[in-house]
């Protein structure tokens, strides 16, 4: 089980010096851009995402005086310059945030919503499902965006600097360009072909009909005047008036080259869509664990309940002391049979009876547990449990695949000198979202609705995760804040689509439990079991002796390159904190802190 804090907390002093002696970030490359360094330790707050520029945005509020949901507010606004394939203000997320001065964990839902036209056929013709990809490159997969919505709840509730402010590091980064990396240029290549059928996302994202080079200078002016306008006239010049009728228009007759092949759907969103949206500001999940509290978003995300479900399950067994075949069989184990509870039982909450409270009942963890034999793997797809009603080692109705989920987004933590804490994910959905730049504007719109099951998944089963008007789509963003005794210890969370949530529980799980680092948890080989008949694994569980020993229990694998992209913030016993992203993923994180070299 968990160590004694005053043991825990000599341990974590010691590897934090292990892992960074000086805490100080390298020296910038010679263009000016910020050196990314997945791991760094300091006073004054810190900031964790993927991105140099979009952490050193959030570093810079921070060390102005600005708080950690300034912070986010900044640092999710350079990410849809630098990210924009993976989020922007084209579309949504979950804010979850810990208010020092309130000892409370507060949550802002701002996922994006259906047209209110919309049926539980919107992504059916003929009684059938339409393609995937004709939903995927379309104005029918656009849901009304949230992220600027979510902004702007944030700084309501515990903000200190107008948005106007907030947004001028990203301005001026859209305005003078970043560097073009590795990432950028391989995602632009995997988009190539649709981006070339929408002439105003060809323009910006492919300049002079080319990809755009490793190392050059990208530029979106469209975009730093969007964001200018919305720090003049404030969030809701998206929801209404010309910015508004522009979305609108992207959607409802997509913007195509008439030579384009592709069938592209229009949507159908409308002014009084966007005009009804709002964010829902709402209660975390809650799970204990170890002694800790850990907090997480409630549905409509399925991340706070799937993560708890496996953690109350998990719980249980002392993963510190198991071998490593043993505790990556208990934790395959785990996420089968939460996810498999997942797909029958949420869905957003507003349309559908969601049984949450049941759902991260010890109770219930306690009965869906027994499933576990440890020397035997459960097949998939498995059958939903009846959390209202537990039995133990009990099933409630028929076993269902699991359906289709996205695996871009971005996530990024921070933390103040007060002691303020954010862990925020976002996302456009797809990489690359819809594909469609709204004309004119800079940013790419969303394809989230495709998020909901096109068609119920398996015939006869009752499937929360149906289209529906106003319907927010079901989500497995996870973004995690820990406390301990009422004071944040950590705080996680990461892209991936469904892999959110087996990235999280493995994070969580490997720090916790299996004593690695904050960001040792976040660089080890990961593998992710969805209630579906093989796991995925990275290549360092792939090549490694333990794929044997898991085969052996009945575990069947399939190769993954890359799951997931974490990040993450620590409060260390020092008073520091500890910064942590990827090391490798997605080219590697960036991880900073306002004073590296000890108090101001």
């Amino acid at each position: 089980m968990r160590r004694p804090a005053a043991a825990r907390q000599l341990a974590l002093l010691a590897l934090a010096g292990a892992l960074v002696s000086t805490g100080a970030a390298a020296p910038p490359a010679a263009d000016g851009t910020p050196a990314k360094v997945p791991v760094a330790t300091g006073y004054g707050g810190a900031v964790a995402s993927v991105d140099a520029d979009a952490s050193a945005a959030g570093i810079a509020v921070l060390r102005s005086g600005g708080n950690a949901v300034d912070a986010a507010v900044a640092t999710a606004a350079a990410l849809g310059v630098t990210e924009p394939y993976s989020a922007g203000i084209g579309g949504g997320g979950y804010f979850v945030y810990y208010d020092a001065r309130s000892g409370r964990v507060r949550t802002i839902d701002g996922r994006e919503t259906a047209p209110a036209t919309a049926t539980a056929t919107l992504f059916q013709e003929n009684g059938l499902p339409i393609p995937f990809a004709e939903g995927q490159t379309s104005g029918l997969g656009v849901g009304v965006p949230g992220t600027p919505a979510t902004w702007q709840s944030a700084l309501d509730a515990c903000g200190t600097r107008p948005l106007r402010q907030l947004l001028r590091p990203a301005e001026k980064l859209a305005r003078d360009g970043f560097t073009v990396d590795d990432t950028f240029r391989s995602q632009t290549a995997l988009n190539e072909a649709r981006f070339r059928d929408f002439p105003d996302t060809s323009e910006l994202f492919l300049p002079g009909g080319v990809l755009p080079v490793v190392g050059s200078t990208f530029k979106n002016p469209d975009l730093a005047a969007t964001y200018a306008e919305l720090g003049r006239k404030g969030t809701g010049a998206l929801y209404r008036g010309p910015l508004a009728e522009d979305i609108v228009q992207a959607v409802r007759t997509p913007p195509v080259d008439p030579a384009a092949t592709r069938v592209v759907r229009p949507g159908d969103l409308t002014t009084g869509d966007l005009r009804a949206y709002a964010t829902k500001r709402q209660d975390p999940t809650r799970v204990g664990y170890r002694g800790l509290d850990v907090y997480s978003m409630a549905p409509s995300s399925s991340g706070g309940t799937t993560v708890g479900e496996a953690l109350n399950i998990l719980e249980r067994t002392d993963l510190g002391s198991l071998s490593e075949a043993q505790y990556l069989h208990r934790f395959i184990e785990a996420s089968r049979i939460s996810f498999a509870d997942r797909g029958r039982w949420v869905g957003d909450p507003a349309a559908e009876d969601v049984p949450t409270r049941e759902l991260l009942s010890q109770r219930y963890a306690d009965a869906r547990g027994c499933l576990i034999d440890p020397g035997k793997a459960l097949t998939s797809p498995l059958a939903p449990g009846d959390p209202r009603h537990p039995v133990a080692c009990g099933a409630a109705g028929q076993a269902a695949p699991t359906t289709y989920e996205g695996e871009n987004t971005t996530h990024l933590t921070v933390a103040d000198r007060w002691g303020n804490v954010v862990s925020y994910t976002l996302t456009i959905e797809s990489t690359g979202g819809s594909g469609i730049t709204v004309p004119g504007r800079g940013f790419l719109l969303n394809n989230e609705l495709t998020d909901f099951s096109f068609a119920p998944a398996a015939p006869g089963v009752p499937d929360p995760n149906l289209p529906g008007p106003g319907k927010r789509p079901r989500s497995s963003m996870s973004p995690t804040i820990v406390l301990e005794d009422g004071r944040p210890v950590l705080a996680v969370g990461s892209p991936g689509g469904a892999t959110i949530i087996t990235t999280v529980l493995q994070t969580l799980t490997g720090h916790l439990d299996r004593g690695l680092p904050l960001a040792e948890a976040i660089a080890a080989p990961r593998a992710s079991q969805r209630n579906q008949t093989t796991t995925e694994l990275e290549p360092g569980l792939w090549d490694s002796p333990v794929r044997a020993e898991l085969e052996a229990l009945g575990q069947g694998f399939r190769q993954n390159p890359e799951i997931g992209a974490a990040t993450g913030v620590q409060r260390l016993p020092d008073g520091r904190w500890l910064a942590a992203a990827e090391k490798t993923r997605r080219g590697g994180g960036s991880a900073m802190v306002v004073h590296p070299h000890g108090k101001p």
